[in-house]
């Protein structure tokens, strides 16, 4: 399954050339992520951190393609790439809206751990949340 997260890039976003400053890249990461998790996971960060759930970033990947400017509006693709028991991988992809160009491309990888950061097995603590995510891997 994928979700699509649109909006609009704002000034302050921006380097001294006028386009998107790259780290900002993984903020928009991020917006996708929580909303996919929100709107298709049907549960938020939030909520999930509430359980004592979180949800550490492990690794990140970004591909630059097509630099972002101020105002443009994005579109950022993201789906469950992959899931185990103790990790959660998600895929983007950064679109412009007007033309339908791809501008980046991107992963992250969450581990799934308590609230003192140790890891947990998400199918043996949390079944329902783990058969959720991983129902939404399966409707790709």
């Amino acid at each position: 399954m994928i979700h699509k997260t649109t909006f609009r890039t704002r000034y302050g976003e921006t380097d001294q050339m006028g386009i998107i400053y790259h780290p900002n890249y993984y903020i928009y990461f991020e917006l996708g992520r929580t909303e996919f998790l929100r709107e298709a996971g049907g549960m938020s960060y939030k909520e999930m951190e509430g359980l004592g759930l979180m949800l550490p970033i492990i690794e990140t990947r970004c591909k630059y393609k097509i630099p972002a400017k101020y105002d443009d509006e994005l579109i950022v693709i993201t789906k469950v790439k992959d899931i185990t028991v103790a990790r959660i991988s998600f895929a983007y992809k950064l679109v412009r809206a007007e033309d339908d160009t791809i501008l980046a491309e991107g992963e992250t990888t969450s581990a799934f751990t308590d609230k003192e950061g140790k890891p947990i097995n998400l199918k043996k603590k949390y079944p329902e949340i783990y058969d959720k995510l991983l129902s939404l891997k399966q409707k790709e």
